[in-house]
């Protein structure tokens, strides 16, 4: 504080700014090494993603490939559907995961709407 001023000091509030960074570049670090899950069909097919949203693992039950099914195509689209919505909830999961992570930094820095960031 300036003395009879009652402005901040400039050195402080940059030491905390480089704190923030410091946290945020951590959380997200942290991040890009958490894996969460994503499911369809019952567990079907379930998508492994990182909190950063980058797909790790694909597992496919051999129960979600029919060979009896009369149609091939009709079951590689099936396949298909359930890859993209495993894939979707598992997005999600990171989403839910990067908020939780870095929801209470963005308020540290003015309560949110940083680009970039999904909250």
């Amino acid at each position: 504080m300036i003395p009879g001023g009652g402005q901040p000091n400039m050195q402080q509030l940059l030491q905390q700014a480089q704190k923030m960074q410091q946290d945020l570049a951590q959380a997200q670090e942290e991040l890009a090494q958490t894996e969460v899950d994503g499911q369809a069909g019952g567990g079907l097919v379930t998508a492994t993603v990182t909190g950063a949203g980058e797909l790790r693992a694909l597992k496919i039950d051999p129960k979600a490939v029919d060979p009896d099914s009369a149609s091939a195509e009709e079951t590689a689209e099936t396949l298909a559907d359930l890859v993209v919505a495993a894939v979707q909830a598992a997005n999600e999961n990171a989403q839910t995961l990067q908020q939780q992570k870095l929801g209470p930094l963005a308020q540290g820095l003015g309560g949110g709407g940083i680009p970039g960031l999904p909250f």
